[in-house]
């Protein structure tokens, strides 16, 4: 085998995450917790992320050498990042190992399936690593706030997930799972944003805008939810989210060392050379090609 990418088989330190009070300046947390100040350039981040980008097809491989099932949950409210957070995580490495999962509101015939139901089928098999975001903690969250639960449903829930992660987990498949803590200040500025880009509008829906001033709701939601389901087998990782590009950073790099991997040899590759045209001509063809308006 390779050279190891990533040779760290205890877990990081977990944070604490980030009360309500806290003010919206507040950054991404270096290892340890501790909060950076001042601007990340454009350049620096994007160097930063073509490391972890090199890092995360080397992992993809190994996992496929391997067979490792790996599934990771994007919780956290809305604005707070997960879908930037994703499509980073994704960017460079193949949809066919790499898979997210953003379900629906679900249908009526799912609404009378036991609750975890609809989400087991998209559990990873050998060499796939799932993305969930937003997954069964809506119950935990939206659900339960927002009334689409009872309250005795949402404490059903916080009893029996933990014990549901405890079997997935011995059955070894490898799960982590992301809070992105927003503040208030943070989260009104990016949501207005929404409201006035036309690339953004989709991300705001009806529900968010009613959402919105639930916000103590939520932490108490939030803060239930990881008493709860806080737990060695399956723990919370938190990350400082009012900085996006950090927020990328941190939790890329922090996924990264969670995981033991290698990096697997491969081949070295180099292009054959190309056939000889022989008695093949281009056609006259009146192929329709598009307009070359940029």
């Amino acid at each position: 085998m390779g050279k190891k990418s990533a040779p760290s088989k205890a877990e990081p330190k977990r944070e604490e995450h980030q009360h309500d009070g806290d003010t919206a300046k507040a950054r991404a947390g270096k290892p340890g917790g501790a909060p950076v100040d001042g601007a990340l350039s454009g350049k620096d981040y994007r160097q930063q992320m073509k490391k972890l980008h090199v890092e995360l097809v080397k992992l993809q491989e190994w996992v496929k050498l391997k067979g490792l099932k790996i599934c990771i949950v994007f919780e956290g409210r809305d604005g707070a990042g997960k879908g930037g957070t994703i499509k980073a995580i994704t960017e460079r490495v193949s949809p066919r190992v790499f898979r997210v999962v953003a379900l629906p509101a679900p249908t009526e015939r799912e609404k009378s399936q036991m609750y975890i139901q609809r989400y087991l089928p998209h559990l990873p098999a050998a060499g796939e690593v799932v993305i969930f975001d937003r997954s069964w903690y809506n119950r935990a969250g939206v659900e339960r706030v927002m009334g689409f639960c009872t309250q005795q449903d949402a404490q059903d829930f916080l009893k029996i997930a933990p014990m549901v992660e405890k079997l997935m987990v011995s059955s070894g498949l490898i799960l982590r799972k992301y809070w992105l803590e927003v503040s208030p200040e943070e989260q009104t500025r990016r949501l207005e944003a929404r409201i006035a880009d036309g690339r953004k509008i989709w991300k705001l829906s009806p529900m968010d805008v009613k959402s919105y001033n639930r916000w103590y709701d939520y932490s108490k939601a939030r803060d239930e939810m990881f008493a709860a389901t806080d737990t060695e087998w399956a723990p919370w990782f938190v990350a400082r989210s009012d900085d996006k590009q950090r927020a990328r950073l941190n939790i890329i790099g922090h996924l990264l060392e969670s995981i033991e991997y290698k990096d697997v040899r491969r081949d070295k590759i180099k292009l054959p050379k190309r056939q000889k045209a022989g008695d093949y001509r281009e056609p006259d063809y009146p192929y329709k090609f598009i307009a070359e308006r940029y």
